[in-house]
């Protein structure tokens, strides 16, 4: 058994494929149109065959109430891997991407905390 997709719920999903392209660096790997909305995948360039990463609407009002009880509490939804977490802070930041929590060394590993634009907080993990 392996993880093969892994869903993130967004407010928009055009505005969300734009970031976690544009300004993240992803790849577009699945767009199947399905009525107003789109299956609709992006993989890392790094492991294109590796886990995609679903942009699903957040429709349901269940998924808009989870995202905002997350973010009110500050905990992020996900968490994506990078080798430093100080060079990706710089690089995003200098972006216009807006961290919640900067790079906070917590042992073995660095993490900080970015807000997504599209109703999430994601966690970006790896060393200093």
């Amino acid at each position: 058994m392996r993880i093969t997709l892994m869903s993130l719920f967004v407010a928009d999903q055009a505005a969300a494929l734009e970031f976690y392209t544009r300004t993240l660096g992803f790849v577009k790997k699945t767009d199947v149109p399905m009525g107003e909305f789109s299956w609709l995948t992006v993989v890392s360039p790094e492991d294109p065959d590796g886990t995609e990463l679903v942009l699903e609407p957040d429709q349901h009002p269940a998924a808009r109430a989870f995202q905002t009880a997350l973010v009110a509490d500050g905990i992020p939804f996900t968490s994506f891997a990078v080798d430093s977490v100080a060079t990706e802070h710089e690089r995003l930041s200098a972006l216009g991407v807006v961290f919640t929590q900067p790079p906070l060394s917590m042992g073995p590993v660095t993490t900080a905390v970015f807000d997504d634009t599209c109703g999430n907080l994601i966690q970006i993990a790896g060393g200093p």
